[in-house]
């Protein structure tokens, strides 16, 4: 069953990724088959898309890269999303990937940035959806972290239109990713720009057609485990922000697919803590952190 049933998001599965230990390992061991029962849990639990990550060693190793996306597409039919920043990377995988086999549905191209453009040179000889890099734009020429709502939906907006404009690339193969911040970090109210971002990107009838996506995982790091209400802290917290982004248009996660995503209800701690955060910096930002897990 899908966890995410009457929760309208669909799920990146995450899982094919050396930075878990487990996966780390069949990747060492060159388990194909432990690979590929890995792809066929995250379909059956209703992934949408299954993003590929083998590390490094597909600089090293592309003959390897190219074996994993074949291994994968042989036992399912969920399209693929390849993560890794280098353009010849990228071009390997486009290669190796079938589109008989995902039953005609184009693969994700993950991620493309302001100083990343040139992966989109690869655009026209393969076709392929792309996951959009928000958090960071060019200005004079140098990279840029974007900290600001308006710095974010600004770098959306313009890269966005510009796949629209310069390539033809339809709006809903766009998937723009909102970079989610670690709380117990968060001083300068960067998940208030996220979600900010969210709803003007939302609201703006030119990007009406693409996604917005992030990986959840940092949001809930270095907290302890358990909330106030004895509840897993991180998945609350996860679901918190998901409760609150949803409904602005965030309709997909890169995450595990049988991780549970469902909306809080509006009197649950983590809720009505996590809202209360964001109306906070600084010091009083640290102190909000610590009723998520004060009673």
């Amino acid at each position: 069953m899908n966890p995410t049933q009457g929760f309208a998001i669909q799920i990146i599965g995450e899982r094919i990724n050396p930075g878990f230990k487990s996966v780390k390992a069949l990747f060492d061991n060159e388990d194909l088959p432990g690979i590929q029962a890995l792809a066929v849990k995250q379909a059956e639990a209703g992934a949408a898309f299954q993003n590929v990550n083998i590390g490094a060693r597909a600089l090293t190793d592309p003959a390897f890269m190219g074996q994993v996306i074949r291994s994968i597409q042989e036992v399912v039919r969920t399209p693929l999303s390849f993560d890794f920043p280098s353009k010849n990377v990228q071009e390997l995988c486009l290669s190796s990937y079938s589109l008989a086999r995902a039953n005609g549905q184009l693969p994700i191209v993950n991620s493309i940035t302001e100083h990343r453009w040139d992966l989109m040179d690869l655009y026209g000889r393969f076709q392929f959806k792309v996951i959009l890099m928000a958090s960071e734009r060019v200005e004079d020429g140098v990279a840029k972290g974007n900290k600001t709502a308006d710095q974010i939906y600004g770098t959306a907006r313009r890269a966005a239109l510009r796949l629209k404009n310069d390539y033809g690339m339809p709006l809903d193969h766009i998937f723009i990713d909102m970079s989610i911040s670690a709380i117990i970090a968060d001083t300068q109210g960067l998940n208030r720009s996220t979600l900010d971002a969210i709803k003007a990107i939302g609201a703006d009838p030119e990007l009406k057609g693409v996604h917005m996506m992030g990986g959840l995982s940092n949001i809930g790091q270095q907290l302890p485990p358990k909330a106030a209400d004895g509840s897993d802290l991180k998945n609350c917290l996860e679901n918190a922000f998901l409760t609150l982004a949803v409904p602005l248009g965030f309709d997909y996660v890169l995450g595990t697919p049988w991780r549970g995503y469902a909306p809080l209800p509006e009197e649950h701690h983590v809720l009505k803590t996590y809202r209360d955060f964001l109306e906070q910096t600084g010091s009083n930002a640290l102190r909000a952190v610590r009723k998520f897990y004060r009673a």
